[in-house]
């Protein structure tokens, strides 16, 4: 990030700090904001740590840009982080779990790909949403993976090799989960005027939204929504005055592959039930209408669970600032990114533009 601000004086312009980190229990290490700053040298500046499970960065991203917004600050930065693969399968799925509601659903043995197979299975009762349509998903972004360089999986797979691997949570197979992977993502926010003071190539955050739902997937009424989605997005949407129609490029928040299904409903990217559908159609692949996840998103990137929501943003950055090589989006001008908590507990949208 500092790379990429040729201008940037990170000790003299650098007001404020703002990490995502869903736990410190991986690592047995807390107060990740003062240990950054003062590992970066940035001391005394305010730092803080921001918990909101998956969605942690993103909520970091977004306490930033409310910070630039009330005028306390001009430059901050924001980031995320997690380390996870050290953890064994049991450590990890307990440390996820923590994100879910304690007494009806951990303590019943509820995992997240149990809960999101809930949900896929009502998806698939209700709206006739097939396998095909969940692997499609994970094709998709195993096809963009391989083409970044920073990718967990830079791996390509068939609708076989999704199709025939192992039941996790029916019917959630192996390549409709994400990955537990390790990572950081970092981003330097400034006001609008003086963007152009770091770097030749600013992108401007014209909308941001944030909602919650409820902690325990059964007090939910319809299991075929994640209305935090769609509230968050109508906020972005009306603060960057755009619409789905306007988007080129999305990254969206593929914990599982219902999940992205979902996300293209909830984000008005297609009706209500016709997620699996639409990624048939091809509409969102790197040549269609609207490209999902050209990162690889979680199913292929990686997800760091801290880090996810400003890793997101970074790849929109790219897109925006036609720096994504081989996965690049011709003539891409407004992206947004989705980043979720929880079985949607929490959702975060924001809304980029390369000019304003």
């Amino acid at each position: 990030a500092f790379d990429r601000c040729p201008n940037l004086n990170p000790k003299k312009d650098i007001k404020s700090l703002f990490i995502g980190q869903m736990s410190e229990s991986s690592e047995h290490q807390g107060h990740t904001g003062a240990l950054i700053a003062d590992w970066l040298g940035l001391n005394p500046i305010p730092s803080v740590r921001l918990e909101s499970a998956c969605a942690s960065s993103g909520a970091a991203l977004r306490a930033g840009v409310q910070a630039i917004m009330s005028g306390l600050v001009e430059t901050v930065m924001v980031g995320g982080v997690e380390k996870m693969t050290h953890l064994s399968t049991f450590d990890a799925t307990e440390y996820l779990a923590l994100s879910s509601d304690n007494f009806l659903e951990q303590w019943h043995g509820f995992t997240f790909p149990a809960l999101f197979a809930l949900i896929a299975r009502a998806h698939m009762l209700k709206y006739k949403t097939r396998e095909e349509q969940l692997a499609a998903v994970a094709v998709k972004n195993h096809k963009n993976g391989s083409k970044n360089p920073k990718a967990h999986i830079q791996k390509e797979i068939t609708i076989e090799q999704a199709l025939n691997s192992r039941i996790i949570a029916s019917p959630l197979r192996l390549f409709d989960c994400s990955l537990i992977s390790d990572g950081a993502s970092c981003l330097i926010l400034t006001k609008p005027e003086v963007a152009k003071r770091y770097t030749d190539e600013p992108v401007y955050i014209v909308g941001t939204g944030q909602a919650s739902d409820t902690i325990g997937l059964y007090e939910r009424d319809d299991l075929t929504s994640l209305n935090s989605i769609a509230m968050a997005a109508r906020e972005a949407y009306r603060m960057a005055d755009v619409g789905p129609d306007d988007l080129d490029v999305a990254e969206v928040h593929d914990c599982f592959t219902i999940a992205e299904i979902i996300s293209y409903e909830m984000l008005g990217l297609c009706g209500k039930g016709e997620g699996g559908t639409f990624i048939e159609s091809g509409q969102t692949e790197m040549d269609g209408k609207i490209p999902v996840n050209t990162s690889g998103g979680l199913k292929s990137k990686g997800h760091p669970v801290g880090a996810t929501g400003t890793a997101q943003a970074y790849e929109i950055y790219l897109q925006l600032t036609g720096q994504a090589g081989k996965r690049q989006v011709e003539g891409a001008e407004i992206g947004l990114t989705q980043n979720l908590g929880g079985h949607g507990s929490t959702s975060i949208v924001h809304i980029f533009k390369r000019n304003i």
